[in-house]
């Protein structure tokens, strides 16, 4: 498949809420855009959405071993732009009950996926003297020491998984902040209206969202 030219950001978690959104914008600024999710379908919604710039569609699983690897490889090879690291899975529960193969699927997608994409995509980017990451996290990131009554639902593992984005971001930053160019931020929202709540079961319509 031939390489993109011109401004390229890949945007995992594309196929909805924030990565949708980053994508739509990204695309109206002018970004050519590997957009990645598991949702086929939601993808090619952005590819016939922003006819202007040129859109590649990745079909790829980021809670396992060979979705990591396929979109790495992806990262290595283009010469991104940007990289926003997206994608989310609603595994929100107490950590005695989260089954292991469901707190594996979260570590993959929130630790090792935005660790390994980086990874990949930031020698071209230092090379280049030019590029920026974008890790979403969230404000819990930040909620460890919080007490129990003050944070009922927080859960262990979620939790845990985006305080690693956000030092890994903020330690990221500090070893490449001499490369003139290259950004790596961390977002973190607050409760956002998207899909994420309702395909957990939670209603949170009483509750003010972003």
């Amino acid at each position: 498949m031939q390489n993109l030219i011109g401004k390229v950001a890949l945007v995992t978690g594309a196929s909805s809420g924030i990565g949708r959104a980053f994508a739509r914008r990204l695309g109206v600024d002018g970004y050519n855009l590997v957009v990645v999710g598991r949702r086929r379908d939601r993808l090619e919604e952005l590819v016939a959405a922003l006819p202007n710039v040129v859109v590649r569609p990745m079909v790829a699983d980021l809670g396992t071993n060979a979705g990591v690897e396929a979109v790495a490889n992806v990262c290595a090879r283009e010469n991104l732009t940007m990289l926003v690291n997206n994608a989310g899975v609603a595994h929100y529960m107490p950590f005695v009950e989260l089954p292991a193969n469901k707190a594996s699927e979260l570590l993959y997608v929130k630790v090792i996926a935005p660790t390994m994409l980086a990874r990949a995509a930031a020698p071209g980017m230092v090379a280049r003297g030019e590029g920026t990451i974008i890790n979403v996290s969230g404000m819990l990131a930040f909620s460890g020491p919080a007490p129990i009554e003050q944070l009922p639902l927080r859960r262990a593992v979620y939790t845990g998984a985006l305080a690693h984005i956000v030092a890994l971001s903020q330690a990221l930053h500090e070893e490449v902040k001499k490369s003139q160019g290259l950004r790596i931020q961390a977002l973190c929202p607050g409760v956002v209206a998207t899909e994420f709540h309702e395909r957990q079961g939670l209603d949170l319509s009483a509750v003010p969202r972003m």
